[in-house]
């Protein structure tokens, strides 16, 4: 299976609204539930309203459209990252998913997942 490197940095925080987010921007992620509103961002993009953000957040994701059906993708790959202790923080789309993984500990992610036979574009 591809997986693809994004190249900027990200945030992850949480705002009182959506208000404060440009949506011209070229990546975002809103997620919203009765309690709370949550964004993740490039971190140049990062609205200063925020109300907690966390940065230096690398990410990659599932090349393709991942079809409904497909079961323990997400599931096999977060597994690999835990068994090399790295934690992550995961996004869903209706697509693919991403999964994001602090900075420091991204480039033993992405050998972690080389030697499990993942390669990257």
């Amino acid at each position: 299976m591809e997986l693809h490197i994004l190249e900027h940095e990200l945030t992850v925080c949480k705002l009182r609204d959506v208000s404060a987010i440009d949506l011209s921007t070229p990546f975002y992620f809103i997620g919203r539930t009765d309690e709370e509103i949550s964004l993740v961002c490039r971190t140049q993009d990062t609205p200063e309203a925020t109300t907690h953000r966390d940065d230096g957040w690398r990410a990659f994701r599932i090349q393709g459209e991942l079809d409904f059906s497909l079961i323990g993708i997400l599931s096999r790959i977060t597994g690999i990252l835990a068994e090399s202790g790295v934690g992550i923080f995961a996004v869903s789309t209706y697509n693919t998913d991403y999964v994001l993984v602090k900075r420091e500990n991204f480039d033993r992610a992405i050998d972690s997942l080389k030697c499990a036979g993942y390669t990257f574009a």
